[in-house]
């Protein structure tokens, strides 16, 4: 925190910061969820684990489409195009005798290299025109696949072979950590980038891209950098599908439903935030486990969720707590007055007047 100016006569200096106390107690809690998250396969069995590897999963899902569509401005169906290369990257190199969590990198560095072709044909194209150029890429991948012998077909393929040798509880347990770690590195890579340069470019050109070139801001740098670090996340997420699995096939994991899901979650939990796409996950995962058992019903309890959030907080969940000045996860700038030097103001004046916040 830095006085950039003092206003005569008023005895006070602006100041602005970018982080708070409540953001210090909110990084210190999550490292301590983090650490009782690691050790919780010594204390809870199977079921409790593998339930959670899902929330991870849908947690970094949400973070990454929120990177496109609430920070980049580009609302994309056919993310789960990466899902897809990623989850046959993986079932591909462990065919070679390469461990298949290890592969999980191999599967995200081929979607951040599928990626660059890709967004050469779609970086043109903007708003309705880009989604649905998006899914018609991941159907074309579904397409592909499904027609394609030697990756499966129709059927899909299966690591059940590959990790054979490994006990169903340490399987487990590493698919659970490997999840954890993932959704962790996604989440704090998205935090990260988005109190960069890239955060302020990305929300100047979010609704105006052109009006955003004009003040100097690099739209198709931006673009390019959200779309490939997005590509690789997902490969990241599609690789952990898979392993945690053991069994894929293109009808699935090409699925639209990937963004049907991914939308409803960021969405009801406040697009654009970084604390609303966490919420929305956490929200869906309740849902989907409390209503799965009940056939269409679960449909049902989505779309009404769905709704309510709706009609009474446009902005989502989270942008209701945002209106009233909460911040957990701070990603612009707070100015407010604090005393000049030599000021007559009162103790405890400091900090008294936020004159505007960026965590938008």
């Amino acid at each position: 925190m830095a006085p950039v100016s003092t206003r005569p006569g008023l005895g006070t200096a602006v100041a602005v910061t970018r982080w708070s106390r409540s953001a210090t107690a909110t990084a210190a809690l999550s490292v301590l969820v983090l650490a009782v998250l690691a050790v919780l396969p010594y204390l809870a069995g199977t079921g409790i684990t593998q339930a959670l590897v899902t929330l991870f999963l849908l947690v970094s899902m949400a973070a990454l489409w929120n990177l496109l569509a609430g920070y980049a401005g580009m609302i994309s169906f056919g993310q789960q195009a990466y899902l897809g290369i990623g989850a046959y990257l993986v079932w591909l190199v462990s065919k070679t005798g390469v461990s298949p969590f290890a592969g999980i990198a191999v599967g995200a560095l081929g979607c951040a290299v599928a990626a660059v072709p890709i967004f050469a044909l779609l970086r043109h194209l903007t708003g309705g025109y880009f989604a649905v150029a998006t899914w018609v890429v991941a159907t074309c991948f579904f397409l592909y696949v499904t027609n394609q012998l030697w990756l499966g077909g129709g059927t899909g393929v299966s690591l059940a072979g590959q990790l054979s040798g490994l006990p169903p509880v340490v399987r487990q347990a590493y698919t659970y950590w490997l999840a954890l770690a993932l959704m962790a590195a996604i989440v704090a890579g998205v935090y990260l980038l988005v109190r960069s340069r890239f955060g302020l470019d990305s929300r100047a050109m979010h609704d105006e891209p052109a009006a955003a070139a004009a003040m100097g801001v690099e739209v198709q740098r931006t673009r390019w950098l959200a779309y490939i670090l997005a590509a690789v996340g997902f490969g990241g997420v599609g690789g952990m599908l898979i392993v945690s699995t053991l069994y894929i096939d293109p009808a699935t994991v090409f699925s639209v439903n990937y963004s049907a899901d991914m939308l409803f979650m960021v969405v009801i939990g406040g697009i654009g935030t970084m604390e609303g796409p966490i919420v929305g996950a956490v929200i869906f995962f309740a849902v989907q486990e409390w209503f799965s058992s009940y056939g269409a019903w679960y449909l049902v309890a989505i779309g009404a969720v769905a709704i309510g959030v709706v009609l009474i907080a446009p902005g989502g969940l989270w942008g209701i707590a945002a209106r009233r000045g909460w911040s957990l996860l701070p990603v612009g700038y707070r100015v407010r007055d604090v005393p000049a030097l030599g000021s007559a103001g009162p103790p405890g004046a400091a900090g008294a007047g936020v004159r505007g916040d960026g965590d938008g």
